[in-house]
């Protein structure tokens, strides 16, 4: 850092998601030092985590170094180190090497899986919030048919070729579509298996799938899921899970040696201690500024932020959310280093989407209502324009065409350090 810099207000920025990339690009030009932090050295594009976790992407098609975003940008240092707590009296944030000292702050830690408080859906079932998770369980659902092909017992090879998924928003039925059309190419790899053994199940507590959609775009996911051989249980609540068994809310069970919980996420531990009021999702309070009450030179955003709309509801946990509340911080930040008055956010809702699979997605942007060929159509450019590179853009767009023509999947492959 040179000595101009030194002299410099001090930007700390934890998490290099949507949100923190987003405002640390957003203060290439400030008269400021940024500082970002975060355990990984690469932005991951979550919302295909799922395309790595079901052999149709790889890991370095959907994450980009740090480095290599912001590599031109010359007011900014990035460290990756594990942020262990927040000491707001003193203004510092301690990592797992040392203590960062901040002028202003801004949270963007994101979220983690909520298995609410169930201690052996944790241990036993599958969440999808990092890479390490996507591969784990790719490498379980390809191993699963690899040891099918050896067991003798039907009923054991019934449940290692039985794989549910528990949630019925954007990430489960987006898997649940994914599994199943990489069910079809199995079958293609294993033709001794009996496909009456092989089930796709997704299990969803409420009585639709895609609650923040409207009915119609739910029972079209719904249709969409069973023309491609997926099983939907609506009002089905998973109450435990011990690795070979589900016991469901009706005190039925579901044997299976696969249980993937996209059932909820909650706030990122790191933020918790901020507040003592318990707010659904764990997320915490923030200002209309963004700034959390108890330190104005503070702000958070994205998934860990609890900030209701106009209509008193909460804010939902995607990336358009913490982006756009990436830029207002930003702006805020600024006018709060010049004295200037501070701006509220308000939330410009583009719409939403989710894939069930080739050629099926539905989509209800800007005041319309798709589904079918055309949404997914819709759902691939959003997607692809979104990745950060070109590289990656091309091989996403390649791999996708391949899988399109010819019903197959790239990256089916059993990485040995992670088998079962």
């Amino acid at each position: 850092m040179t000595k101009n810099q030194n002299q410099l207000p001090r930007v700390v920025i934890v998490g290099a998601g949507f949100g923190g990339l987003r405002a640390a690009r957003a203060l290439a030009d400030a008269p400021v030092h940024v500082t970002l932090i975060d355990r990984n050295n690469y932005h991951l594009f979550q919302p295909l985590l799922y395309q790595v976790a079901t052999a149709g992407l790889s890991a370095d098609e959907i994450a980009y170094p740090i480095r290599g975003i912001l590599r031109k940008q010359k007011n900014l240092t990035f460290i990756m180190s594990e942020v262990k707590s927040l000491n707001l009296k003193e203004s510092e944030i301690i990592t797992e090497q040392t203590a960062i000292p901040f002028d202003y702050l801004i949270l963007a830690v994101g979220s983690e899986t909520n298995f609410f408080n169930n201690p052996d859906l944790q241990q036993h079932s599958y969440g999808l919030k990092d890479l390490q998770e996507a591969q784990s369980i790719r490498n379980h659902i390809l191993n699963q048919f690899e040891k099918a092909t050896l067991e003798t017992d039907e009923r054991l090879r019934k449940a290692m070729l039985t794989f549910v998924i528990a949630g019925g928003g954007p990430t489960g039925v987006e898997m649940a579509g994914a599994i199943a059309e990489l069910v079809r190419v199995m079958h293609k790899d294993y033709p001794g298996l009996d496909p009456q053994h092989i089930q796709v199940v997704l299990l969803e507590a409420m009585d639709r799938l895609l609650a923040h959609l409207t009915t119609d775009s739910s029972q079209s996911t719904l249709n969409a899921l069973a023309g491609k051989g997926v099983q939907v249980r609506l009002n089905t609540l998973v109450k435990s899970y011990d690795g070979r068994v589900i016991q469901l809310s009706e005190k039925q069970q579901l044997p299976s040696n696969t249980l993937i919980w996209a059932a909820g996420v909650q706030a990122a531990s790191l933020v918790r201690e901020l507040s003592q009021e318990k707010l659904p999702q764990n997320r915490i309070k923030v200002l209309p500024t963004l700034q959390i009450p108890q330190n104005e030179r503070v702000f958070l955003i994205g998934d860990a932020a609890y900030l209701p709309d106009q209509n008193g509801q909460a804010l939902p946990m995607v990336a358009p959310v913490a982006m756009q509340q990436a830029d207002l911080a930003v702006k805020n930040l600024l006018r709060l280093i010049q004295s200037e008055p501070l701006k509220p956010f308000y939330y410009k809702d583009m719409g939403s989407m989710a894939t069930i699979g080739r050629n099926q997605a539905v989509a209800e942007l800007f005041g319309l209502r798709l589904r079918g060929w055309l949404a997914w159509l819709v759902w691939l450019f959003v997607h692809l324009m979104q990745l950060v590179g070109f590289r990656n853009r091309l091989v996403v767009l390649i791999n996708w065409a391949w899988q399109y023509w010819f019903y197959d999947r790239a990256v089916r492959l059993i990485e040995k350090g992670d088998c079962d």
